[in-house]
Protein backbone atom coordinates (compact mmCIF):
# COMPACT_ATOMS: atom_id res chain seq x y z
CA UNK A 1 0.00 0.00 0.00
CA UNK A 2 1.00 3.22 -0.73
CA UNK A 3 1.67 5.64 2.27
CA UNK A 4 0.41 9.43 2.53
CA UNK A 5 1.17 11.44 6.34
CA UNK A 6 -1.52 12.97 7.54
CA UNK A 7 -1.24 16.67 9.24
CA UNK A 8 -3.72 18.27 10.80
CA UNK A 9 -2.95 22.27 11.54
CA UNK A 10 -6.03 23.08 12.75
CA UNK A 11 -6.73 26.77 12.84
CA UNK A 12 -4.27 28.42 11.09
CA UNK A 13 -3.23 31.56 9.15
CA UNK A 14 -3.73 31.46 4.85
CA UNK A 15 0.01 32.59 4.20
CA UNK A 16 1.04 30.42 7.11
CA UNK A 17 -0.65 27.37 5.87
CA UNK A 18 0.35 28.07 2.24
CA UNK A 19 4.17 28.97 2.96
CA UNK A 20 4.11 25.03 4.96
CA UNK A 21 2.47 23.68 1.62
CA UNK A 22 5.13 24.84 -0.34
CA UNK A 23 7.90 23.73 1.76
CA UNK A 24 6.80 20.45 2.08
CA UNK A 25 6.27 20.59 -2.45
CA UNK A 26 10.02 22.25 -3.11
CA UNK A 27 11.12 19.57 -1.10
CA UNK A 28 9.56 16.61 -3.31
CA UNK A 29 9.81 18.29 -6.18
CA UNK A 30 14.08 18.54 -4.97
CA UNK A 31 13.76 14.51 -4.42
CA UNK A 32 12.58 14.16 -7.78
CA UNK A 33 14.97 16.43 -9.55
CA UNK A 34 18.16 14.65 -7.44
CA UNK A 35 16.67 11.18 -7.97
CA UNK A 36 17.22 11.86 -12.25
CA UNK A 37 20.61 11.81 -11.39
CA UNK A 38 21.04 8.32 -9.28
CA UNK A 39 20.96 4.89 -10.56
CA UNK A 40 17.27 2.92 -10.23
CA UNK A 41 18.88 0.96 -6.80
CA UNK A 42 19.39 4.22 -5.40
CA UNK A 43 16.62 6.17 -5.96
CA UNK A 44 14.85 7.98 -2.90
CA UNK A 45 11.01 7.49 -2.70
CA UNK A 46 9.11 10.07 -2.35
CA UNK A 47 7.07 11.62 0.11
CA UNK A 48 3.36 11.77 0.09
CA UNK A 49 1.22 14.77 2.36
CA UNK A 50 -2.68 15.08 3.33
CA UNK A 51 -3.33 18.11 5.26
CA UNK A 52 -6.48 19.44 6.73
CA UNK A 53 -6.78 22.68 8.74
CA UNK A 54 -9.27 25.68 8.88
CA UNK A 55 -8.35 29.41 7.90
CA UNK A 56 -9.54 32.81 9.43
CA UNK A 57 -11.59 34.78 7.09
CA UNK A 58 -9.75 34.99 3.87
CA UNK A 59 -9.93 35.46 0.14
CA UNK A 60 -7.85 33.93 -1.91
CA UNK A 61 -7.57 34.86 -5.73
CA UNK A 62 -6.22 31.73 -8.54
CA UNK A 63 -3.67 32.73 -11.16
CA UNK A 64 -6.03 33.10 -13.90
CA UNK A 65 -8.71 34.77 -12.34
CA UNK A 66 -10.10 38.58 -12.25
CA UNK A 67 -10.13 41.08 -9.30
CA UNK A 68 -12.49 42.38 -9.93
CA UNK A 69 -14.93 39.21 -8.56
CA UNK A 70 -13.77 40.67 -5.13
CA UNK A 71 -16.18 43.24 -4.23
CA UNK A 72 -14.56 44.80 -2.00
CA UNK A 73 -11.69 47.58 -1.14
CA UNK A 74 -8.89 47.20 1.46
CA UNK A 75 -10.94 49.04 4.13
CA UNK A 76 -13.82 47.03 3.81
CA UNK A 77 -11.77 43.93 3.68
CA UNK A 78 -10.27 45.33 7.39
CA UNK A 79 -14.00 46.08 8.65
CA UNK A 80 -14.79 42.61 8.20
CA UNK A 81 -11.53 40.93 9.49
CA UNK A 82 -10.98 39.42 6.29
CA UNK A 83 -7.15 38.92 4.18
CA UNK A 84 -6.83 38.50 0.49
CA UNK A 85 -3.92 36.87 -1.20
CA UNK A 86 -3.37 36.15 -5.29
CA UNK A 87 -2.24 32.91 -5.07
CA UNK A 88 -0.47 30.10 -7.37
CA UNK A 89 -3.74 27.78 -7.33
CA UNK A 90 -6.10 27.50 -10.66
CA UNK A 91 -9.19 29.05 -10.25
CA UNK A 92 -10.83 32.18 -9.39
CA UNK A 93 -11.57 33.61 -6.37
CA UNK A 94 -13.24 32.01 -3.19
CA UNK A 95 -13.31 32.27 0.77
CA UNK A 96 -12.10 30.47 3.33
CA UNK A 97 -13.12 30.95 6.98
CA UNK A 98 -14.12 29.02 10.24
CA UNK A 99 -16.44 26.09 9.80
CA UNK A 100 -14.88 25.08 6.38
CA UNK A 101 -12.86 22.15 6.14
CA UNK A 102 -9.85 22.56 3.77
CA UNK A 103 -7.84 19.72 2.50
CA UNK A 104 -4.59 20.14 0.91
CA UNK A 105 -3.32 16.84 -1.01
CA UNK A 106 0.64 16.99 -1.28
CA UNK A 107 0.71 14.05 -3.50
CA UNK A 108 3.59 12.81 -6.10
CA UNK A 109 0.78 11.48 -8.69
CA UNK A 110 3.54 9.76 -10.41
CA UNK A 111 3.18 7.50 -7.00
CA UNK A 112 -0.41 7.20 -8.18
CA UNK A 113 -1.41 7.47 -11.70
CA UNK A 114 -0.26 10.59 -13.75
CA UNK A 115 -3.80 12.32 -14.80
CA UNK A 116 -4.57 15.51 -13.43
CA UNK A 117 -8.12 15.55 -14.71
CA UNK A 118 -8.78 12.14 -12.87
CA UNK A 119 -7.04 13.70 -9.79
CA UNK A 120 -9.31 16.36 -9.99
CA UNK A 121 -12.24 14.07 -10.48
CA UNK A 122 -11.00 12.16 -7.73
CA UNK A 123 -11.37 15.07 -4.91
CA UNK A 124 -14.87 15.61 -6.40
CA UNK A 125 -15.53 12.09 -5.96
CA UNK A 126 -14.16 12.20 -2.10
CA UNK A 127 -16.62 14.95 -1.00
CA UNK A 128 -19.35 13.51 -3.31
CA UNK A 129 -19.32 10.21 -0.93
CA UNK A 130 -18.97 12.46 1.88
CA UNK A 131 -21.80 14.35 2.16
CA UNK A 132 -23.82 11.49 1.10
CA UNK A 133 -23.61 10.17 4.32
CA UNK A 134 -25.09 12.54 5.74
CA UNK A 135 -27.96 12.28 2.93
CA UNK A 136 -26.89 15.58 0.69
CA UNK A 137 -27.10 13.93 -2.81
CA UNK A 138 -24.07 16.27 -4.80
CA UNK A 139 -22.97 15.79 -8.60
CA UNK A 140 -20.56 17.76 -10.67
CA UNK A 141 -21.33 20.40 -13.03
CA UNK A 142 -20.03 20.23 -16.62
CA UNK A 143 -16.95 22.35 -16.87
CA UNK A 144 -17.02 23.44 -13.23
CA UNK A 145 -14.55 22.01 -10.90
CA UNK A 146 -15.97 21.15 -7.46
CA UNK A 147 -19.14 19.91 -5.95
CA UNK A 148 -22.43 21.08 -6.29
CA UNK A 149 -25.80 20.53 -5.45
CA UNK A 150 -28.87 20.92 -8.01
CA UNK A 151 -26.37 21.55 -10.81
CA UNK A 152 -28.88 20.92 -13.67
CA UNK A 153 -31.56 23.49 -12.01
CA UNK A 154 -30.13 27.47 -12.92
CA UNK A 155 -32.72 28.52 -10.31
CA UNK A 156 -31.60 26.09 -7.46
CA UNK A 157 -27.87 25.05 -8.40
CA UNK A 158 -25.35 25.85 -5.42
CA UNK A 159 -21.84 25.06 -4.43
CA UNK A 160 -20.98 22.95 -1.59
CA UNK A 161 -17.41 22.62 -2.15
CA UNK A 162 -14.75 24.55 -4.22
CA UNK A 163 -11.53 23.02 -5.50
CA UNK A 164 -8.38 24.98 -7.14
CA UNK A 165 -5.12 22.79 -7.26
CA UNK A 166 -1.57 23.22 -8.72
CA UNK A 167 0.74 20.46 -9.84
CA UNK A 168 4.48 20.28 -11.27
CA UNK A 169 6.21 17.85 -12.33
CA UNK A 170 3.24 15.37 -11.47
CA UNK A 171 3.49 16.92 -7.49
CA UNK A 172 0.14 18.44 -6.55
CA UNK A 173 -0.58 21.22 -3.53
CA UNK A 174 -3.79 23.43 -2.47
CA UNK A 175 -6.93 21.54 -2.67
CA UNK A 176 -10.60 21.36 -1.70
CA UNK A 177 -12.41 23.90 1.18
CA UNK A 178 -15.35 22.13 1.91
CA UNK A 179 -18.15 23.94 3.31
CA UNK A 180 -19.33 22.61 6.91
CA UNK A 181 -20.46 25.18 9.45
CA UNK A 182 -19.27 28.15 7.40
CA UNK A 183 -20.96 31.85 7.66
CA UNK A 184 -22.06 32.04 4.08
CA UNK A 185 -22.55 35.64 4.65
CA UNK A 186 -19.16 35.83 3.45
CA UNK A 187 -19.62 34.68 -0.20
CA UNK A 188 -21.61 37.58 -0.58
CA UNK A 189 -18.38 39.84 -0.52
CA UNK A 190 -17.05 38.09 -3.91
CA UNK A 191 -18.30 36.41 -7.28
CA UNK A 192 -17.45 32.92 -6.40
CA UNK A 193 -15.32 31.41 -8.80
CA UNK A 194 -16.25 33.69 -11.39
CA UNK A 195 -19.56 32.27 -11.52
CA UNK A 196 -22.46 34.75 -11.45
CA UNK A 197 -25.35 32.91 -11.58
CA UNK A 198 -25.23 29.92 -9.01
CA UNK A 199 -24.93 30.50 -4.82
CA UNK A 200 -23.09 28.77 -2.54
CA UNK A 201 -24.29 26.29 0.57
CA UNK A 202 -23.12 24.44 3.58
CA UNK A 203 -23.84 21.26 4.80
CA UNK A 204 -25.23 22.77 8.44
CA UNK A 205 -27.73 25.32 5.81
CA UNK A 206 -28.73 22.01 3.57
CA UNK A 207 -29.53 19.88 7.23
CA UNK A 208 -30.65 22.68 9.52
CA UNK A 209 -28.19 21.47 12.00
CA UNK A 210 -24.19 22.23 12.99
CA UNK A 211 -22.14 19.19 11.86
CA UNK A 212 -19.86 17.60 13.76
CA UNK A 213 -16.58 18.58 11.32
CA UNK A 214 -13.98 16.02 13.41
CA UNK A 215 -16.62 13.66 12.22
CA UNK A 216 -17.09 14.42 8.55
CA UNK A 217 -12.75 14.93 8.31
CA UNK A 218 -13.03 11.18 9.52
CA UNK A 219 -15.41 9.95 6.65
CA UNK A 220 -12.96 12.32 3.80
CA UNK A 221 -10.01 10.50 5.35
CA UNK A 222 -11.53 7.20 4.52
CA UNK A 223 -13.19 8.01 0.98
CA UNK A 224 -9.11 9.02 0.37
CA UNK A 225 -8.08 5.97 1.39
CA UNK A 226 -10.36 3.90 -0.73
CA UNK A 227 -10.16 5.81 -3.94
CA UNK A 228 -6.00 6.45 -3.93
CA UNK A 229 -5.50 2.77 -2.72
CA UNK A 230 -2.97 3.73 0.42
CA UNK A 231 -3.32 4.06 3.91
CA UNK A 232 -2.79 7.18 5.99
CA UNK A 233 -0.37 7.49 8.86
Amino acid sequence: MKTVKLIDLGLIDYKQAWDYQEKLFDEVVQIKTNNRKLPPESIIQTPNYFIFCEHPNVYTLGSSGDKQHLLLNEEQLEEKNASFYKINRGGDITYHGPGQIVGYPILDLDNFFTDIHKYLRFLEEIVIRTVLEYGIETTRSKGETGVWIDADNPLKARKICAMGVRASRWVTMHGFALNVNVDLEYFNNIIPCGIVDKSVTSMNKELGKAIDEAEVKQKLQKHFTELFECQLK
